[in-house]
């Protein structure tokens, strides 16, 4: 309860902030007077959540996404298994991936209005290709990474290739994988958004560019903090199933760890040694021990 109520704090902070500096259109080199205050974008919120347009947006925006993410999980851990396990499709692959891969999705969006019939499927397009290389480099990684004795046990046993697939480089690269989709997410909402500003006909990205042109700056701001909204959700569902898949792994505590106290021993003397005259037995090992 601790730790929520200090996020819920620090949100409120900003917030506080937020309002406070734009209020009082304050200008310490950043102009906040050019700001609109929270209070009028949570009226733009309001406006837009009881018109119909703000929820096609959204529709389109998490159709778009979801859709582009999903072929990008499939694509990126197949390739990146199957360049990691062959040299033949290392070989045949890896140039041509590592050619595209620094180019950056939105720099393909001429590419997917010369390639696609329709804007749409540009747009998947582009956010399929955003998170496609972080998927398929953090599966590599993975399962490169992976301890060779796991494999030769399998197959000790009598397991073949699809055995070693399904029971060790799958479930072992699983936590680097979700890394990947983790970092892809992230990237996909930022090439979508760009994608539905330059090419799209609806979406969040595409009402926030308009009401940018029709200097409706609380308007601006409803579509920000839809993004970061929306970003946050699905980047968490996606962290919240890489936990319930990968529940098999040791987690670390928060709690920090106190210092045993040491466990003092004694010993016997040695065997054949004198025991002094006037000392008890055991203040005859008390001695022996600070001799030594």
């Amino acid at each position: 309860m601790t730790r929520y109520a200090l996020r819920v704090t620090s949100l409120a902070a900003a917030l506080g902030l937020w309002q406070l500096l734009t209020s009082r259109d304050i200008d310490l080199w950043l102009r906040f007077s050019q700001f609109p205050t929270v209070t009028d974008v949570a009226h733009a919120f309001a406006d837009r959540l009881a018109g119909p347009h703000y929820w096609t947006d959204l529709t389109d925006s998490l159709t778009r996404i979801l859709t582009g993410f999903l072929l990008a999980a499939v694509l990126g851990v197949a390739t990146g298994v199957l360049v990691a396990r062959s040299r033949l499709a290392e070989d045949l692959l890896g140039p041509v991936l590592e050619v595209i891969r620094p180019i950056p999705a939105i720099a393909l969006v001429p590419v997917a209005i010369l390639l696609f019939p329709s804007n749409e499927q540009g747009i998947v397009f582009i956010t399929c290709t955003a998170a496609f290389f972080p998927v398929l480099v953090s599966t590599r990684h993975s399962v490169r990474a992976l301890t060779p004795v796991w494999e030769e046990a399998v197959r000790t046993m009598g397991g073949g290739r699809w055995r070693v697939l399904a029971s060790v480089i799958l479930p072992g690269a699983l936590p680097g994988v979700f890394g990947g989709l983790s970092v892809g997410i992230g990237v996909s909402w930022i090439c979508v958004i760009s994608a539905e500003m330059i090419s799209g006909q609806y979406g969040v990205g595409y009402r926030t560019w308009q009401d940018y042109t029709v200097v409706d700056y609380p308007g601006v701001f409803v579509g920000m903090v839809t993004i970061g909204v929306l970003g946050w959700l699905t980047s968490t569902a996606v962290e919240l199933l890489g936990r319930r898949l990968t529940r098999w792994l040791p987690r670390t505590s928060h709690v920090p760890a106190t210092r045993p106290k040491p466990v003092r021993t004694r010993t016997a003397p040695p065997v054949g040694t004198a025991v002094p005259q006037g000392l008890h037995p055991k203040e005859a090992r008390d001695e022996h021990l600070v001799r030594d």
